[in-house]
């Protein structure tokens, strides 16, 4: 009876090495180092970035609305990335002639941007008009007529980021200036850090990029508090009522040390060191004038001095006014 026999090629690849090698290589690429930029930290979190990834998400969905309803035709408008730059790389990151729409950021302190490029903005107005959107437009300021035309579009979207992100700031966008070349917006300084949006808006076939900044100093607080845990449950909002309740009747029930003193009297160390028994030391307290009645040295009634059956007592009076 012939036993069985298995051959094994040393040359072919082992099965068991093949996940092996697969594992290797992604922690070689997984483990590739970063350089990193200590002239500009990274000062927007993870956290924070999906707070901002979730209102920018639905201010996009709002914006396709807006521009389809607006301009009658195929809209698409999608957010891309949400980034930290310094004003000056944010400026230096745009063409040389764009549309820029200034707008106050109350509560935010400072100016944001809305920026959309000349074409898309040429594109929009000549829909909005009844033309065809061609994909040639002209690269100029615009017009009167067309600013006026444009502007009711902006006022829309603004209206549109105020609900999208009423949940981490209650914005209150108001146009406060156009601009066409991004070296004049003065909005912020060059080192000032800001928040940048970044949106594809697509009109019919034509792919388009804009963009929306906001300062970060001023969005940062709102942030924080739109972190911030909140309770969960009505139980939970009830417990804490509850807790602090019982803080207030506690503390209310704290003993503090009462005295009722006579003013303080300065002297001299020499006086001092040669007091003996039987010397008589002048006070500074009138005669007149109530004893003072104090916790933790600091007076906040006053009193006069009297007494209950055996024990010592103090008469709560009016402040005296002495000149």
């Amino acid at each position: 009876m012939a036993a069985d026999t298995a051959f094994v090629n040393p040359s072919a690849p082992s099965s068991t090495s093949t996940p092996l090698g697969s594992r290797a290589r992604r922690r070689a690429r997984t483990s590739a180092a970063v350089a990193y930029d200590f002239s500009r930290p990274i000062q927007l979190s993870r956290e924070h970035s999906r707070i901002l990834q979730l209102g920018f998400d639905g201010f996009a969905r709002q914006a396709t609305t807006v521009f389809t309803s607006a301009l009658r035709t195929v809209c698409q408008v999608t957010l891309k990335s949400i980034d930290q730059h310094s004003y000056a790389e944010y400026v230096d990151s745009l063409p040389s002639s764009t549309y820029l729409t200034l707008f106050s950021a109350d509560p935010m302190p400072g100016l944001g941007v809305l920026e959309i490029p000349l074409p898309a903005t040429m594109v929009s107005i000549d829909h909005m008009l009844g033309g065809p959107g061609g994909a040639v437009q002209p690269q100029r300021p615009l017009t009167d007529i067309e600013s006026g035309v444009i502007r009711g579009l902006i006022e829309r979207l603004l209206r549109e980021m105020r609900y999208s992100l009423a949940s981490i700031v209650p914005l209150e966008p108001s146009i406060s200036g156009i601009e066409y070349s991004p070296q004049f917006a003065q909005v912020a300084g060059v080192a000032d850090v800001m928040v940048v949006a970044t949106l594809d808006v697509r009109i019919n076939e034509e792919s388009h990029q804009t963009t929306v900044c906001l300062p970060f100093n001023g969005l940062l607080p709102h942030l924080i508090a739109a972190a911030a845990p909140s309770p969960v449950s009505d139980r939970e909002r009830a417990q804490r009522v509850r807790a602090a309740d019982l803080l207030a009747e506690a503390f209310n029930d704290v003993p503090v040390d009462v005295a009722v003193r006579f003013r303080g009297t300065r002297l001299d160390p020499d006086a001092l060191s040669n007091v003996a028994v039987g010397d008589v030391l002048r006070l500074t307290h009138p005669a007149s004038a109530p004893l003072d009645v104090a916790v933790d040295d600091t007076p906040f009634a006053h009193a006069t001095a009297g007494a209950t059956r055996n024990r010592l007592a103090a008469l709560i009076v009016a402040t005296p006014k002495e000149n």
